[in-house]
């Protein structure tokens, strides 16, 4: 009998030593192959609108767009694809948010030699996958907060505030945002006052800190 044809991935992450030790845990399997890579999510979501591919693995923290923001996206335009976030954070709210933008699994760069292929072939078998360790906290977690009436953990800011915040923390101007994302200038400072009255910080250095800790961008 002929084996089916290897899944076929697209793999993003902004560091290229990343992407060539992940390519070769991936392509030393016989049914996972790469086939396309990206710098940074918006360059996957036009890959993957581009090229036919079965499964996108992101890096959270890429510049221009995140993996969870690639991930929303890519669930909007590529509703068949299968998606896993990569990350070096170990954290619950990035974990419940990687699922409510779409991904299927959520897998730590630390230990992707060892956890990588299973949550690619989860992935591919439409299962979620999460990293051994984290499975007994996110469970009491989720139970005390059942328990307690709670809800799961809400978004501080809409994807629009997001995409501003991400783009002012990496130093752009009002006008290169604006051009960006084919806004106006008054658009730009109307939501960057928003978010400074939403989080309760003062300036542009404050916004970066929240950005990093949010993992939309690297320190």
């Amino acid at each position: 009998m002929t084996a089916p044809p290897p899944t076929r991935i697209l793999l993003a992450d902004d560091h290229a030593l990343v992407r060539r030790g992940v390519r070769l845990i991936l392509d030393g399997e016989p049914d996972l192959t790469v086939v396309a890579e990206a710098g940074d999510g918006a360059e996957a979501v036009a890959k993957a609108r581009a090229e036919p591919v079965d499964l996108a693995v992101l890096d959270i923290a890429m510049p221009r767009m995140t993996g969870l923001q690639a991930a929303r996206e890519l669930s909007r335009i590529r509703p068949d694809l299968r998606i896993l976030i990569l990350t070096m954070y170990d954290n619950e709210q990035y974990f419940f948010e990687a699922l409510k933008a779409g991904a299927s699994g959520y897998v730590l760069k630390s230990v992707a030699d060892r956890d990588l292929v299973e949550a690619c072939r989860a992935a591919v078998r439409d299962e979620p996958f999460i990293y051994p360790g984290a499975v007994t906290t996110l469970i009491r977690s989720y139970l005390e907060r059942a328990r307690q009436g709670e809800p799961l953990p809400a978004r501080a800011i809409t994807e629009r505030e997001e995409e501003i915040l991400k783009l002012v923390a990496e130093g752009h101007t009002s006008q290169e945002i604006a051009d960006l994302l084919f806004i106006s200038i008054k658009t730009v400072e109307r939501h960057r006052a928003n978010l400074l009255q939403k989080l309760g910080l003062r300036d542009r250095l404050e916004l970066t800190r929240y950005a990093i800790r949010a993992g939309l961008i690297e320190p």
